[in-house]
């Protein structure tokens, strides 16, 4: 195995992952570690101690009082700081080179298609495949921060679950990919989130609308409607950034229309 200093693209993995994993994850055994491992050229303890380093300067782990193993790198930081500048740059970029370093890696953009990506040709596959990738980033990233579970109900049957955009997809290109931007939500959250019918204040309580507290609906009453004031399950990264959630409360909350 190599034992010389980390190149830049073997940090840039080693974050793209750390970004996609539970921090509870992080060690050499865990399969994903090892197949990155096996691929740069490292050991798995190698490729999880530089992950351990990243998140020495991840401001969501340090502010528990976990410390990582605090030896982050000048070069460290340098991707640290490229990656939350753009997101869906580095994240298309590392998959690519992950699947140039390993001819065998199982392709993320198969999974849950609804449609054959051998139907489309040319550039329209590959605007598909891209955007593939980039959707598989965002759910991994936002799911593992919440442990997979919704922030809102506490429901954990991933097939259930939704990494939800704060500020839309299509409102913000630049933080599309930022898991900054995202909540882990049920589906029927995501979607009463998603059209305005709840909302978060800056402290990350749920806000009900005046227009759900009006409906005489036993579903609503019972399950939407207890949800006003209660905190959402807080991330163990990427904590949502208020200045997304005064932005959904602005453009979308319907009591705000």
């Amino acid at each position: 195995m190599a034992t010389e200093r980390w190149t830049k693209e073997q940090v840039k993995l080693a974050f793209h992952l750390y970004c996609q994993l539970p921090y509870g994850r992080i060690y050499g055994r865990n399969p994903e570690i090892i197949a990155l491992a096996r691929v740069i050229g490292r050991t798995s303890d190698a490729v999880a101690m530089k992950m351990l380093n990243i998140a020495s300067i991840d401001p969501a782990i340090t502010s528990t009082g976990r410390v990582g193993l605090g030896n982050a790198s000048a070069l460290d930081r340098e991707v640290w700081d490229e990656f939350h500048a753009d997101w869906e740059r580095l994240a298309v970029e590392c998959e690519l080179l992950r699947q140039q370093l390993d001819a065998n890696i199982v392709d993320v953009v198969s999974e849950n298609e609804e449609f054959l990506l051998d139907d489309f040709t040319g550039e329209t596959r590959q605007v598909l495949a891209t955007q593939r990738i980039k959707q598989h980033f965002f759910r991994r990233a936002v799911l593992s921060s919440y442990r997979g579970r919704c922030c809102m109900s506490g429901l954990s049957e991933p097939q259930l679950l939704i990494a939800s955009h704060i500020v839309p997809w299509s409102k913000d290109k630049a933080n599309r990919l930022n898991p900054s931007n995202g909540l882990c939500l049920s589906a029927i959250h995501d979607r009463a989130f998603d059209k305005g019918f709840i909302t978060l204040s800056d402290d990350f309580r749920i806000v009900v609308s005046d227009e759900l507290k009006r409906r005489d609906d036993t579903f609503v009453k019972e399950v939407l409607l207890p949800l006003n004031g209660m905190l959402i399950e807080l991330p163990e990264r990427f904590m949502p950034s208020v200045e997304f959630i005064s932005r959904h409360r602005t453009d979308l909350f319907l009591d705000n229309q």
